[in-house]
């Protein structure tokens, strides 16, 4: 399927590996000129050398990278400064730490909310007016599936995370941007094989006494899939979203779990 949207321009955050890397790569696949955003310089050129080696990937396809933590105001400034107008943004933010909330501070709250709640809003308030200009625009916001069922030790995402989902739900559903072609949608992903997830199974088995091994098949016993996702379903996934063809589809949380989730809604 062709998706309509060959030229445009992508911001993609935390575009240098895992699911945000896999986001950009569908989108690059499709002619999307992409701008990858991360903290790490080395892992951003590894990351741009890839996409400079898929053959998926169209000629004239250009691919940019941008050191910043986009998490603070100066990092977002920065970004905007060098690619001031895109048509598609991926929000995308790692996750805060895994612990017990009685050991949570003030500042780790804050920390939280300002990477994974207000760091997106902010980018979204930067180019939503831009989109609505044009006609088309298309934001997905990666956020997890603990927004819709919350897993005890990630309180602080679950809280952050759940915030950013409220507000999503109103803005999406702004007349200004639905009638302009400008959607905004959550990606919820549940088990994917990723650097993150693995760091978090680590964890996970050493409390529970486990080899990761074990950890590993005992959780993939639990999805009706049996296994982890692949970074490139989901990115295929938010390919579509930015697709011209879903330009009626927007205010939603999708859900990318294997069928892990027991609810009908």
């Amino acid at each position: 399927m062709d998706l309509g949207i060959k030229g445009r321009w992508a911001l993609v955050c935390g575009g240098s590996q895992g699911l945000g890397l896999a986001c950009a790569s569908a989108l690059a696949r499709e002619g999307v000129h992409v701008l990858l955003v991360a903290r790490g310089a080395e892992a951003l050129a590894a990351a741009a050398a890839t996409l400079a080696h898929d053959d998926r990937v169209p000629r004239g396809t250009c691919v940019q990278t941008f050191a910043a933590d986009i998490g603070t105001e100066a990092g977002r400034a920065a970004v905007l400064a060098a690619r001031g107008e895109v048509d598609i943004l991926v929000n995308n933010g790692g996750g805060p730490p895994p612990g017990d909330f009685r050991a949570w501070t003030r500042e780790d709250w804050i920390g939280a909310l300002d990477a994974n709640m207000l760091a997106p809003i902010a980018l979204m308030r930067a180019c939503v007016d831009g989109m609505v200009a044009r006609g088309f625009g298309r934001i997905v916001n990666i956020t997890s599936s603990a927004v819709k069922a919350p897993i005890e030790m990630l309180g602080l995402s679950n809280g952050a995370r759940s915030g950013l989902t409220g507000f999503v739900g109103g803005l999406a559903r702004s007349t200004e941007l639905a009638a302009a072609n400008v959607t905004v949608n959550n990606l919820l992903p549940g088990l994917f094989d990723t650097g993150r997830m693995a760091r978090l199974a680590s964890a996970a088995a050493g409390r529970a006494g486990q080899s990761v091994a074990q950890y590993t098949q005992d959780k993939h016993a639990t999805i009706p899939a049996r296994r982890a996702g692949r970074p490139e379903e989901f990115g295929a996934a938010c390919a579509f979203l930015c697709g011209a063809q879903a330009g009626y589809l927007t205010g939603q949380n999708i859900l990318l779990d294997g069928g892990a989730f027991r609810g009908t809604f």
